[in-house]
C-alpha cells in the first residue's frame, strides 16, 4: 500500500495559474514592502509583523494572478506569451479560479486579523483594488498605475501595521514605488504590445508609443527622486544611498536593454528589477546595521 502524500509539482496547473512556479513578481511586490517595514519600525520589525508581511505578499500575489488570469481568459489564448496558461489551456476551469481566487484572499484576510484595525481597513481597499486591476485594461490606457498602487499598497499597510501611522515618509515612499512599477510594468507590456492591439487590451506601453523608452526613464527618474527625498526625510546618511546607487544604476541598464525593443530583452530587464527591488532593501538594512554599530 503506497501511503505517500501527493505532491504539487511546479508544473500542476494550480501552481501555473498562481505563479508559484514562477517567483519574480512575488519578489518584486516583497523587497519595497519589507524595506517600507524596516524604515518604518526604524529597525528590526516586529517578527510576527514580519511573518504576517511575507506570507501575505505570497498570498496577494497569487490571488492577483488567478482573477487576472479569470479577466483574461478570452484573451490569453490569442497572445504569444499567455496561450500556454492554465485556463485558455483548459487545465483549469473559470469556476475553480473563481474558488481558489476566494481561498487565497481569505487565507490573507486571516492573516490581517493579526494586525490592528487601521490596517486591517487598508488591507481591504488594497484588496479591492488588487482585484480591480485586470478589468482596467479593458477601459484605459493607463492600467499600470492601478497596478503601480496595488503593488505599492503593503508600504501603507506597513507603516500602520508597526503603529508609526502614516505620514509623509510613507506617501514618498508609496509614490516612488508606483513610478518605478509603471515603469517596469510598462516594459512587461512591451512584451505583448503586438498581441494586445489585437485583442483590444490597453497598456501604458500603447499610450506612450514610440515615446515608451522615454516615459519609462522619466517614470524611473522620478521613482530615484522620491527615493532619494525619502532618505533625507529619514536622514539616512550611509548604507541606504549605496543600495539607492545600486537601484539606480539597474535601472540605467534596463534602459540599454530596452533600447532595441526586443521583446526577449524587453523582458529581461522587467524581470531584473528584483535584483532593483533587493538592492533597495539591501540599502535599507544596510543602514540600520551601521546605525547600529556606530551607536
Amino acid at each position: 500500500m503506497n501511503l505517500s502524500l501527493p505532491t504539487l509539482r511546479l508544473d500542476h496547473p494550480y501552481m501555473q495559474l498562481t505563479r508559484l512556479d514562477k517567483p519574480v513578481g512575488s519578489l518584486l511586490l516583497l523587497w519595497p514592502t519589507l524595506a517600507a517595514l524596516f524604515i518604518a519600525a526604524e529597525g528590526w520589525p516586529p517578527f510576527g509583523v514580519l511573518l504576517i508581511f511575507v506570507l501575505g505578499t505570497f498570498l496577494m500575489r497569487s490571488a492577483g494572478c488567478v482573477i487576472n488570469d479569470y479577466a483574461d481568459r478570452h484573451v490569453d489564448g490569442s497572445v504569444e506569451r499567455t496561450r500556454n496558461r492554465p485556463l485558455p489551456a483548459g487545465t483549469v476551469q473559470p469556476a475553480e479560479a473563481l474558488w481558489l481566487f476566494t481561498g487565497l484572499s481569505l487565507s490573507a484576510g486571516l492573516l490581517v486579523l493579526f494586525l490592528n484595525t487601521g490596517t486591517q481597513m487598508l488591507a481591504l481597499a488594497g484588496l479591492g483594488v488588487a482585484a480591480l486591476y485586470p478589468f482596467m485594461k479593458r477601459w484605459t490606457y493607463l492600467p499600470q498605475i492601478v497596478l503601480g498602487a496595488a503593488f505599492s499598497w503593503g508600504i501603507l499597510m506597513a507603516w500602520t501595521a508597526v503603529g508609526t501611522g502614516l505620514n509623509n515618509a510613507a506617501g514618498v515612499m508609496f509614490l516612488g514605488s508606483v513610478m518605478w512599477i509603471v515603469a517596469y510594468d510598462t516594459m512587461y507590456a512591451m512584451v505583448d504590445r503586438n498581441d494586445d492591439l489585437k485583442v483590444g487590451i490597453k497598456s501604458t506601453a500603447i499610450l506612450f508609443g514610440q515615446q515608451d523608452r522615454l516615459m519609462i526613464g522619466i517614470l524611473q527618474a522620478g521613482a530615484v527622486l522620491a527615493f532619494y527625498l525619502l532618505g533625507g526625510q529619514m536622514d539616512y546618511q550611509h548604507g541606504y544611498y549605496a543600495g539607492l546607487a545600486v537601484f539606480a544604476g539597474l535601472l540605467g541598464y534596463q534602459q540599454w536593454l530596452i533600447r532595441k525593443r526586443r521583446r526577449d530583452n524587453c523582458f529581461a530587464a522587467f524581470r531584473n528589477n528584483v535584483w532593483s527591488g533587493f538592492a533597495l532593501f539591501a540599502g535599507v538594512v544596510l543602514e540600520h546595521l551601521i546605525t547600529l554599530v556606530m551607536s
